[in-house]
């Protein structure tokens, strides 16, 4: 366990580097129907809940985990929908540092049952999130119907490009990262 990284409630002067580890780290294509994005980042930290954490080591942010009083239609549920740990800080114990007061703050502004998320093949957070107290309490699939008419791509290498007026429309609203992280050599 990792003992010295100072767990912080994330201010704006986190945010550049919470938005460069999160791009680091999230693979939004496992689940397209959400994004990494400024937007995504900045309604967390707008919001009077106080779950916005930051894990730091130094000055260098090595963790973070977003959390909201906002579940779909509830209001006495809350949602942890972000968590990061930097690649090189993982298996110290910061992520279940971050999801533990995370969850107290989300506690004591009245939550009576936190919900997450896990991609399927995510491993190392549904252990994360078991060790946490969190259950398995509903599986999804996600399907998706392409159009016959629209050339296929492998999944594997994505969606074909969006339109650069769409792609825009969705950045603002939050729904898309805006880094062309596709166009990135690897």
């Amino acid at each position: 366990m990792d003992s010295v990284t100072a767990i912080v409630p994330m201010g704006l002067g986190h945010l550049r580097q919470v938005l460069d580890l999160g791009h680091e780290v999230f693979d939004v294509t496992a689940k397209p129907y959400t994004s990494w994005s400024l937007t995504s980042v900045a309604e967390h930290l707008d919001s009077p809940d106080g779950a916005c954490w930051v894990a730091l080591d130094s000055d260098r942010v090595v963790g973070f985990v977003l959390g909201s009083m906002e579940f779909e239609l509830r209001d006495d549920w809350a949602y942890l929908e972000w968590i990061a740990v930097a690649p090189d800080m993982q298996g110290r114990g910061i992520a279940k540092r971050l999801v533990d007061i995370c969850s107290d703050a989300l506690f004591a502004r009245g939550a009576l049952r936190i919900v997450t998320d896990v991609e399927g093949r995510n491993t190392a957070s549904a252990t994360l999130m078991k060790r946490s107290g969190f259950t398995a309490a509903a599986s999804v699939t996600l399907f998706v119907r392409p159009n016959p008419a629209e050339p296929q791509t492998d999944p594997e290498v994505g969606l074909p490009p969006i339109a650069p007026g769409t792609k825009r429309a969705l950045i603002r609203r939050g729904r898309l990262a805006g880094d062309n992280r596709a166009n990135r050599p690897r």
